[in-house]
């Protein structure tokens, strides 16, 4: 640790102003300025080089780029179909997590899709947010609130929530999908008018 910590100092900014105006010390010993209090001089610039430096600061903690950010999703996503098949849910929201799970995992496949998916950070934020926090909360709370229900029956059932909170979430991701496919068909589009402009041209 103390090495490390030499090292560092060696190759700091406070470090090497120092060493330049200890060296300029020097070159005043050599032709005679700095006189019989040469070690004086050399260690004086030294240390007000070292104090004038700016401090080395750390870099700031760089947030993943979108693309970097998907495999962390993916790994997210491989995690919550672990969870959820392991829970017992009724037909009807089983059916509709079935088809929101097969939207992730198709607009998290690895390829062009994923590329074109990279390219708008928030629909890739909205991806994460799904599979980190909204997926496995509704599941959740739908199992908290079932527990409940059978002590103290009433009301409305948690399964039409449940229902209702997956199919919201699958409307996202439908609407994600439609914005890309938008996007991808812009770009086609503009490719066909740049075509058509140079054989006008």
């Amino acid at each position: 640790m103390a090495t490390s910590r030499a090292l560092a100092y060696l190759e700091s900014k406070k470090n090497l102003a120092g060493s330049a105006c200890g060296v300029a010390g020097l070159v005043l010993t050599l032709t005679g300025v700095a006189g019989t209090y040469w070690p004086v001089v050399v260690a004086g610039l030294y240390a007000s080089g070292a104090l004038i430096a700016p401090p080395d600061l750390p870099e700031p903690p760089r947030p993943p780029e979108p693309a970097e950010e998907l495999g962390f999703v993916r790994a997210d996503f491989a995690r919550l179909r672990e969870y959820v098949a392991e829970v017992d849910l009724p037909a009807e929201p089983a059916e509709v997590l079935a088809g929101l799970l097969e939207l992730y995992a198709a607009m998290l496949e690895p390829g062009w899709v994923a590329g074109v998916l990279a390219t708008d950070p928030e629909a890739v934020h909205a991806l994460t947010r799904a599979i980190r926090t909204d997926v496995p909360e509704c599941v959740d709370t739908y199992n908290r609130t079932r527990w409940w229900t059978r002590l103290t029956p009433g009301g409305e059932s948690p399964e039409r929530h449940l229902e209702r909170q997956l199919t919201l979430l699958r409307e996202e991701a439908e609407r994600r999908t439609a914005d890309l496919r938008e996007t991808e068909a812009r770009r086609q589009q503009t490719h066909t008018t740049y075509l058509e402009g140079r054989r006008e041209s």
